[in-house]
């Protein structure tokens, strides 16, 4: 018994030495996106509305560049479990430079076709002269995120979550510093407005790319040799784990493109507290969002010895840490809601609004951090198809038709509800599906995963 108690507290300090460094990190840099709106919303509902319709574009970006990641974290770390280093640092090498010409790709794509989306968004005529002026900056903003989001995702695969994490945490204090100098200006120099908030995340990820560009410049994990033939081999596995797992990252965006256009119709003022909303959202799943980056490096190796004991010690702590957290934060923000709403909105209307949405929304996300640490799982232990159908049975199949009805029912708090139903739903229905797949027969052990 003694040594069952220590086993779990050792696991249990393990995954609390990988996770806290990304936690912290987590928080900063979505802390600075929420800063973000909290300063644009000084400038009024309609810019703030502005800057909600391109969330779902944003969200797009980022899906994009984890599924990458996503990859590039389980490739690397199931190579390194196996004890193939030479073969790691060509991954490593491939995937930053692939990467780079990606999200490149990507930018420019959603540059030219902004006229249509936001338009179809239900983003008016002066609303989409307001995006204009802040999307350019904006997807340079993206794409350098993107390849540091890369250079972070080859650390932590090596097991280096500390420089992640300060480096997010420099980048977020960079951009507080930055935000209200371009958005609002200083002494003589007028600020920018809307697209100071985007210029401000630029200079702050750019700040961020030099220095990791130094520190893996320190290291022997890239190399220039064998990138062809280790593309050529590596190109089915990457595309096999890659490809679901953009498709599962893909998902969200799409979703809260059809969330927002319900949102839509219930004015300016909802589109604000909604957009508000998001950014609390994932600020709020900052320990879950953590554990997603943490973790499948871990799982990886694991499945490189394969050590399936610890693969499922791991999931039953990692679940219980997320559902606890959650929903003690959740509770205590559903309380605090009216004072949180006014620290980040700027007129009563969008305050009110905002308030309701917490309290439905809030503590709903220990559900929903229990099928993200899920589908995170899926993809490190090569059951990227799976998590890719738990994703979208997630979105299309509990969140978005509830969400829809609570909105025809009772309008912006009906809508509130019924994505807190969808949550829980989907939560409960990857609980069952991690459990059938856990208790399938495996492979024995061949050594313990470290």
């Amino acid at each position: 018994m003694t040594a069952i108690v220590s086993s779990r507290f050792s696991l249990a300090r393990m995954l609390w030495r990988q996770t806290w460094p990304m936690a912290i990190g987590v928080l900063a840099l979505l802390g600075f996106q929420l800063v973000d709106s909290a300063f644009i919303a000084r400038l009024g509902t309609a810019p703030l509305a502005a800057q909600s319709f391109t969330f779902p574009l944003s969200f797009l970006i980022i899906g994009v560049q984890v599924g990458m990641g996503i990859a590039i974290a389980a490739l690397i770390s199931r190579a390194l479990g196996a004890g193939e280093t030479a073969r790691a640092r060509r991954l490593g090498s491939l995937v930053l430079l692939v990467g780079m010409g990606v999200m490149a790709s990507l930018a420019l794509l959603l540059w030219a076709v902004q006229a249509p989306v936001f338009a179809g968004l239900g983003a008016d005529t002066a609303t989409r002269a307001l995006i204009r002026a802040y999307w350019a900056p904006q997807l340079l903003a993206a794409w350098l995120g993107a390849l540091l989001y890369f250079g972070y995702s080859l650390f932590r695969a090596h097991g280096d979550t500390w420089l992640p994490g300060k480096l997010m945490v420099m980048t977020s204090l960079i951009n507080l510093v930055l935000d209200p100098l371009l958005i609002f200006g200083v002494g003589p120099w007028p600020g920018l407005g809307l697209p100071g908030a985007a210029w401000a995340t630029t200079l702050a990820f750019a700040s961020g790319l030099a220095v990791l560009g130094q520190r893996l410049r320190r290291t022997d994990w890239l190399t220039r040799h064998g990138l062809g033939v280790e593309l050529r081999q590596s190109a089915p596995a990457f595309a096999g784990i890659a490809g679901p797992a953009m498709v599962s990252q893909l998902m969200p965006p799409l979703a809260a493109m059809l969330a927002i256009s319900v949102v839509a119709p219930l004015g300016e003022t909802a589109v604000a507290a909604w957009g508000l909303a998001s950014r609390l959202e994932t600020l709020s799943l900052m320990v879950v969002l953590a554990m997603t980056m943490s973790l499948p490096p871990w799982l990886g190796r694991c499945y490189g010895a394969g050590d399936w004991a610890q693969v499922h010690r791991l999931m039953r702590l990692a679940l219980r840490v997320a559902v606890v957290w959650q929903l003690a934060l959740g509770g205590l923000m559903a309380l605090a809601s009216p004072w949180v709403a006014q620290l980040l909105a700027g007129t009563p209307a969008v305050r009110d609004d905002l308030a309701g949405l917490i309290r439905f929304l809030l503590p709903s996300y220990a559900a929903l951090g229990v099928c993200m640490l899920v589908v995170s799982a899926g993809n490190a232990l090569g059951w990227p198809l799976r998590a890719m159908l738990m994703s979208g049975a997630r979105l299309f199949v509990f969140y978005l038709p509830c969400l829809w009805l609570g909105s025809r029912v009772s309008g912006l708090m009906g809508l509130a509800a019924g994505a807190a139903l969808g949550n829980l739903l989907a939560g409960l229905a990857a609980w069952q599906v991690l459990r059938r797949i856990l208790a399938s027969p495996r492979r024995r052990p061949l050594e313990t995963c470290r």
